[in-house]
């Protein structure tokens, strides 16, 4: 399977250079899957409806979210309702959604789709290491589905790596989200597991991490706040990366950053295998 992730979305900027790319993308790559971290997408802050349909009308098969979950107050009704959208999947029992869903691909394949957040200097949520493993222990690769894809919203590199050879072996994909910078570090994982510790924001960045930077610098060196972040909108980069996987054991051949547009210097998939 051919498989792409693509990370945070943030604001107008982000949510153009996405609409743009990847129904090309998707097209010329022949992309059997596709993930987007939309937890961003509204004004940097949280998902709607809307944008998520958007998302999902331009060719994502899933959309992740985050932290910011619940920073649009709708996102607790439409949920329910919106099987390819999930949030992390270690809130306490009983929280609107879900945080993990088998997909079926349009080629057919299914694909259990995670979201989990870190605990190290984020919301004190359930164990992310034991709610990842209770879905793998119920879905486990290669029998119960084709490919897994595991976004690890999370802050620090410990735990996203941690992360990844805990689940090495047993999903298709670990990539992290939240910090807004692709990370240099795409490998395969000697189990077999593509691994990312970030793969990088999908907005402007001649930014603060995707914000405007006047704010958050006035922040930063006067410890005075003046008013609210608001994203950058500047011509922004997407971020991402891509995986082909083995059709008997759905896990990683090959792995490969995406980076498209904006500011950074360009990164795409030379060749599939």
């Amino acid at each position: 399977m051919r498989l792409l992730f693509i990370g945070d979305i943030v604001g107008r900027a982000g949510r153009a250079v996405l609409l743009d790319r990847l129904p090309g993308l998707r097209r010329d790559w022949k992309l059997d899957f596709v993930v987007v971290n939309g937890e961003n997408a509204a004004g940097g802050f949280g998902l709607t409806e809307a944008l998520c349909n958007e998302f999902i009308d331009a060719g994502a098969d899933c959309v992740t979210l985050g932290n910011h979950a619940w920073d649009q107050k709708d996102a607790l009704v439409f949920i329910e309702r919106q099987g390819r959208l999930l949030r992390p999947l270690n809130y306490p029992k009983g929280t609107p959604g879900r945080g993990a869903n088998l997909i079926e691909a349009k080629s057919g394949a299914r694909v259990l789709a995670m979201n989990v957040m870190g605990r190290v200097f984020m919301d004190p949520l359930d164990d992310p290491f034991a709610a990842v493993d209770r879905e793998l222990e119920a879905c486990p690769l290669g029998l119960a589905c084709d490919a897994i894809v595991i976004d690890l919203h999370a802050e620090t590199t410990s735990e996203k790596m941690a992360m990844g050879h805990f689940c090495d072996g047993r999903a298709s994909l670990v990539v992290g989200t939240h910090t807004h910078v692709p990370t240099a570090d795409a490998q395969i994982l000697p189990g077999g597991t593509a691994y990312l510790t970030d793969a990088g924001m999908t907005g402007d960045y001649d930014s603060v991490i995707g914000m405007n930077k006047a704010e958050p610098l006035q922040r930063f060196t006067r410890r005075i706040s003046q008013g609210r972040f608001e994203p950058a909108m500047g011509p922004a980069t997407l971020c991402g990366v891509a995986v082909e996987t083995d059709d008997k054991t759905g896990l990683a051949r090959m792995i490969t950053p995406v980076r498209l547009g904006g500011r950074l210097q360009e990164a795409i998939v030379a060749e599939w295998g």
